[in-house]
């Protein structure tokens, strides 16, 4: 049976560490210019309903580095939006493909997908989680402090499906979580409840962004409003406003704290340029760290190694 990567939670602590080391592997040895074929004869299928920059990109550069190869399809190119089911592209398209690459809006479409396909699903952003981004998330954190263990990790803005993934993460891999958030814009308090009961270390939800960070060893932050709430962009800015990252907030984490983005970023909104470019940001490390994660997800899943 295929191993489908639609959440966190859905991992023990220990296969959620082996995707990391390996990922750290394939990056060290990437970089002392060692090339690998572990996937040659193996082919992905992209299939994409929201547009990407960063996740199109890694995935396919991760699966071409490894030696195998791309199919990309948006979803307007499909029979899906002329209303074929999802369980027949499933099953037509794990009869094509080696795993198939799922960005999309609602979990459930990543879940009936995984229902069908005899091939791995990895879910590469729904409304609710984004797991592969959290994993190499994770990945710059250990690589930048070289542990986990004893940091104090802070989520900066909206309780959007990064803050539910960062929220499972901590859960799973049993580090200690703390969230500023404006009321009403809050994580899933389902997924919140559910994590925070078999959490071996305490997820903190606070109003106050001051309070959240003094201390903070790692700050994360991403854009107040996501791909399709475009139309609450101008009233998210005031509400939002008191959680920018500038340089004042900073200055409340540890002096050696580091900065997390997923990008893209808009200046002057959630984080400003200075934070951004400053030298405590490891955002483009991050970014990068995306491909190599994704290389370990995909040799793991498709070669039955986890």
């Amino acid at each position: 049976m295929s191993t489908h990567l639609l959440a966190l939670q859905d991992f023990t602590q220990a296969q959620l560490q082996t995707f990391i080391e390996r990922a750290l592997v394939l990056k060290k040895e990437r970089k002392s210019g060692i090339y690998h074929n572990h996937l040659a004869g193996r082919t992905i299928c992209l299939l994409f309903e929201k547009p990407s920059t960063r996740t199109r990109v890694s995935f396919e550069s991760a699966m071409y580095g490894m030696g195998g190869q791309v199919i990309f399809m948006s979803a307007k190119e499909t029979q899906l939006d002329r209303g074929e089911p999802l369980k027949d592209t499933a099953r037509v398209l794990a009869r094509y493909a080696d795993a198939i690459v799922v960005r999309t809006f609602g979990q459930e479409v990543v879940d009936e997908l995984s229902k069908y396909s005899d091939v791995p699903v990895v879910n590469a952003l729904t409304d609710l989680h984004h797991p592969c981004q959290i994993l190499s998330d994770v990945m710059t954190v250990i690589e930048s402090k070289g542990t986990l263990d004893g940091l104090k990790i802070v989520w900066l803005g909206d309780g959007n499906n990064m803050a539910n993934s960062w929220i499972q993460a901590a859960s799973v891999l049993g580090f200690s979580l703390t969230l500023a958030c404006p009321e009403g814009y809050e994580p899933d308090p389902a997924l919140l409840e559910a994590a925070s009961k078999v959490a071996k270390h305490p997820i903190t939800l606070l109003r106050d962004p001051v309070e959240a960070v003094r201390g903070a060893d790692v700050i994360n932050v991403d854009v107040w409003a996501s791909m399709g709430q475009e139309d609450e962009s101008e009233a998210r800015l005031s509400i939002f406003q008191p959680y920018q990252l500038n340089s004042s907030l900073l200055n409340k984490a540890n002096k050696e704290a580091i900065v997390l983005h997923c990008l893209p970023a808009h200046r002057e909104e959630e984080i400003t340029e200075e934070v951004l470019e400053g030298a405590q940001s490891v955002a483009f490390d991050q970014a990068e760290n995306k491909m190599h994660m994704h290389k370990a997800i995909l040799e793991l899943l498709i070669n039955d190694e986890l």
